[in-house]
């Protein structure tokens, strides 16, 4: 095998709430991606830099495959998805072992006219008891398309990762690194500093809340042992408000502490989050607002 470094794109792709985002959460060692239970929590195409000793890859997380969402936003969110396949090397594209259905088949095709290599990851088997169905599974999956591997795994529980990691640098040009290798995502720090409250918020309100909340970096300042930020938690009805706040602001104080615990992990230093909850109706069909996620 040659010792000349290499570095490629890798698409991580598949239908809403497949696992994508624990998935890229787990490639990288860190939280960046925000990652729940429910669909289209991944709005941009997010970049992650997994730097070996020999092999960087760049990984990007998209939005959910969803059909039938005819608002803007969801229309954005799955143009974002599949514009990421014109531009990898390997695409990374993720099933559940108990379902295919219109939307993979969707996707799939437009897989194929990426014609790029193709990793097929079946993902959550660890809810598969009788394991010994994966291999009738597999050989379906085959049939759907000339894909270069089908991988079994559990992005949840599986901790190994090497093999996955191997197999994707094996499709990468020989290439020089295109990111230092201390660099783990491609985003400033506000973006980093929103999503990271919207993860928090998403976590914490659970069923609570729609998916009509996005998050704005209002004023952000940098010292040499302080960071301090205030972030609006934007809702799209006046109802929701009231939600995201708690009683007697206790929700919000939670989504704030939990948010600004891990900021201060990721920047290494103490972090003064200020956060408040505003409305600004049916923000999901504004072109200003949606553009932002493109």
């Amino acid at each position: 095998m040659s010792d000349d470094p290499k570095c490629g794109f890798v698409s991580i792709v598949g239908r809403a709430n497949v696992g994508k985002s624990t998935l890229f959460n787990k490639l990288l060692g860190d939280q960046l991606s925000v990652a729940t239970y429910k669909p289209h929590t991944t709005r941009h195409n997010i970049r992650g830099i997994l730097t070996l000793e020999r092999c960087q890859l760049v990984l990007i997380d998209t939005p959910g495959i969803q059909l039938g969402n005819r608002r803007l936003m969801n229309r954005v969110l799955l143009s974002n998805a599949l514009s990421s396949l014109q531009e990898v090397d390997v695409i990374l594209m993720l099933v559940e072992p108990d379902t295919w259905n219109h939307e993979d088949e969707y996707l799939l095709g437009h897989v194929r006219q990426a014609q790029r290599p193709v990793v097929l990851m079946i993902n959550k088997v660890d809810r598969v008891r009788n394991k010994s169905t994966l291999l009738p599974l597999i050989d379906r999956l085959k049939s759907q398309h000339a894909f270069s591997s089908i991988v079994p795994f559990s992005a949840l529980y599986d901790r190994e990762v090497t093999g996955l990691v191997e197999e994707l640098c094996a499709f990468c040009p020989v290439s020089d690194f295109l990111f230092p290798a201390d660099m783990k995502w491609d985003r400033d720090d506000r973006f980093v500093i929103s999503e990271v409250v919207r993860a928090a918020a998403m976590t914490l309100l659970q069923k609570e809340l729609p998916y009509a909340l996005y998050t704005e970096v209002e004023q952000l300042e940098f010292q040499d042992k302080l960071v301090t930020a205030t972030v609006i938690l934007w809702v799209e009805k006046d109802s929701q408000k009231p939600i995201v706040i708690g009683r007697r602001g206790s929700k919000l104080k939670e989504i704030g502490e939990h948010a600004r615990l891990r900021l201060e992990r990721v920047f290494n230093r103490k972090v003064m989050l200020r956060t408040w909850v505003k409305v600004n109706k049916n923000w999901q069909d504004q072109q200003g607002i949606v553009s932002q996620f493109r």
